[in-house]
């Protein structure tokens, strides 16, 4: 992660709950449920989600280049006792100059 920069009226932050304890899942929840069952190889059944997308976020600050941006997720999900993240990048959405970043160790992704 890194700081996005909206100020310049580039990009967009959007969320989306999927509240499941007591109603049918949508596919977007169970695509979630057997990612986590395929790569933990346990099983999961979702009673919350939420997914928060950045879309075409530029990389702060914005007054450098609103042009090169990035496409990222989140989705936080929950059964009531254990929970997980995913966090997933657009293919080829990574377009942030990381030479101009303030940090200079660029990862994409989570270790």
């Amino acid at each position: 992660w890194d700081n996005a920069d909206f100020s310049r009226g580039v990009g967009t932050t959007f969320y989306q709950e999927f509240p499941t304890l007591n109603t049918a899942k949508p596919p977007f929840v169970l695509d979630v449920e057997a990612k986590i069952r395929r790569y933990l190889r346990s099983s999961y059944s979702a009673a919350w989600t939420l997914k928060i997308t950045w879309e075409k976020a530029p990389a702060y600050t914005a007054r450098t280049d609103t042009r090169k941006t990035n496409t990222y997720q989140a989705i936080l999900t929950t059964d009531g006792f254990r929970s997980y993240v995913l966090m997933l990048y657009q293919d080829g959405g990574m377009r942030w100059d990381y030479t101009r970043l303030t940090a200079p160790n660029v990862l994409i992704g989570y270790t």
